[in-house]
């Protein structure tokens, strides 16, 4: 049997050189939803690792979507270059490697602790924001009663 783990595959109209993948993992290191100099590094780093593909972590559409308040944002100009930023860093590094970005609202789980801060929800008090979700049911123990979105919202 041939392995092809290292062998090109393509999806849809793009190729990828293996078929090695980095999936997306949160690091809760933005500020305001832009993109840090740990990006870049923590980028490169994975556009050097001979992966074909990489995720970059959940990128939140609006501020209120975020899941911590150090997420990954794409709600501004000024996220969106923090964002090209770190694609141009990782196509220098390896001009090879294929970026997706995971997009996401984090719905009944937002407004939530960093894992290391003990995790829950981030009140308004604390810094957090007033989170939305289709149904008004909390995310788990400790987390905030989420405001119901209207049907418009949805």
């Amino acid at each position: 049997m041939q392995v092809k783990l290292f062998t090109p595959i393509r999806l849809g109209s793009v190729e990828v050189a293996n078929r090695i993948s980095i999936p997306p993992m949160c690091m809760y290191s933005a500020r305001s939803g832009i993109a840090q100099p740990f990006h870049l590094v923590h980028y490169g780093r994975l556009a050097l690792s001979g992966a074909g593909l990489v995720c970059i972590e959940a990128a939140a559409v609006t501020p209120e979507g975020r899941i911590t308040e150090g997420d990954l944002g794409l709600w501004s100009d000024e996220c969106e270059a923090g964002m090209a930023r770190i694609v141009e860093t990782m196509k220098s590094l390896n001009p090879e490697v294929k970026v997706i970005v995971q997009i996401s609202h984090a719905g009944r789980k937002a407004s939530a602790k960093r894992p290391w801060e003990g995790g829950g929800s981030r009140m308004p008090a604390e810094g957090g924001w007033r989170v939305l979700a289709p149904p008004p049911i909390p995310f788990a123990e400790g987390f905030a009663l989420p405001r119901a979105l209207t049907f418009d919202e949805c």
